[in-house]
């Protein structure tokens, strides 16, 4: 396959802050691409580079060129910030901005791709929600039909149903081949729209590979968490000699953490529990997602889901009795 986008050895400073330290990565063409990362580590310094609004050092190539000298048409941006002319409506913005290239897609069809129709469509975009003007946003960077789309944070500020619809909408362009990078806090939104993932960190492209090649080398095992309501007493660690060598058992305060129970072992667990005079307040059972990823590979907490990669709720494979 043909890589749409390349980054060789990319290094961009502010002063003294190294925003990015030596970045190297390719993205094929058709693929979608999940960029994640601490505040600061580099995301959206790396956005604006492969786009050609900031200059670093390194060699970078969109559709086999300098992204400079791209044909803009042929690229569309959503800026983590982005704040077009208030006193017009989406109607309007979408014309104005669709009347910049030669082959636009219709307006009113970008806009009801991106939920924004009706009355909505007729409102000044300042008195729009903040959810509905994100989605305008995202209209404007796809009315000119774009091969390669960079997202900065797409659905930051949109409920969970609009989200789980511009997932939809996401995954329909990348079937039709649209090349994506995409950056997010959602783990969720990740793990379920990108082929490929990258996690940067202090500037630097720490890990890349499929969310299931990361979630395996990353993401520990399955686990089980008891809250026993004991306050903040010590609460000891049951014994679990009849569930063998393969679970590891840890506890603080209040709670046990059983690692390596699968969905079959909950049973044998709770019975251990039970056997071992443990009084359950409640337990959660938790397959690892990227977001024990983001945490191993960052030592950071990430902002949770609350719509889960399969569009249901955002527990992102957590099951609570």
């Amino acid at each position: 396959m043909t890589a749409a986008l390349v980054a060789e050895g990319v290094r961009k400073s502010y002063g003294d802050v190294t925003a990015l330290d030596g970045v190297s990565l390719e993205v094929e063409a058709g693929e979608v691409f999940g960029l994640v990362g601490p505040n600061g580590a580099g995301k959206t310094t790396l956005v604006r580079a492969l786009t050609g609004t900031t200059r670093a050092e390194g060699r970078v190539r969109v559709l086999g060129d300098d992204p400079t000298g791209v044909e803009r048409s042929r690229i569309g941006l959503l800026p983590q910030s982005f704040s077009p002319a208030g006193r017009l409506t989406p109607r309007e913005l979408l014309a104005q901005y669709a009347g910049r290239y030669d082959d636009a897609r219709d307006p009113e069809a970008v806009l009801s791709d991106v939920g924004i129709d009706g009355s909505a469509s007729r409102q000044w975009y300042e008195t729009l929600s903040g959810g509905q003007k994100r989605r305008v946003c995202v209209a404007i960077a796809l009315v000119n039909d774009p091969e390669v789309l960079f997202l900065d944070e797409p659905t930051t500020g949109i409920d969970p149903v609009g989200r789980r619809a511009l997932w939809e909408l996401l995954e329909d362009l990348a079937a039709g081949g649209t090349t994506v990078l995409l950056t997010s806090h959602y783990m969720a939104e990740v793990e379920r729209l990108s082929d490929r993932v990258g996690f940067l960190n202090g500037g630097r492209l720490v890990a890349v590979g499929t969310p299931g090649d990361l979630i395996a080398a990353h993401g520990g095992r399955s686990r089980l968490v008891v809250e026993t309501g004991d306050g903040d007493a010590p609460t000891p660690e049951p014994e679990f000699d009849a569930l063998g060598d393969d679970f590891e058992v840890s506890s603080r305060a209040g709670q046990i953490v059983v690692e390596g129970v699968g969905p079959r072992d909950i049973d044998r667990a709770v019975a251990a529990f039970d056997a071992d005079g443990v009084e359950i307040e409640s337990l959660t059972w938790a397959q690892p997602d990227l977001g024990d990823v983001y945490l191993e590979l960052t030592g950071e907490s990430f902002v949770g889901d609350d719509v889960g990669p399969d569009g249901a709720g955002g527990d992102g494979g957590r099951a609570t009795r």
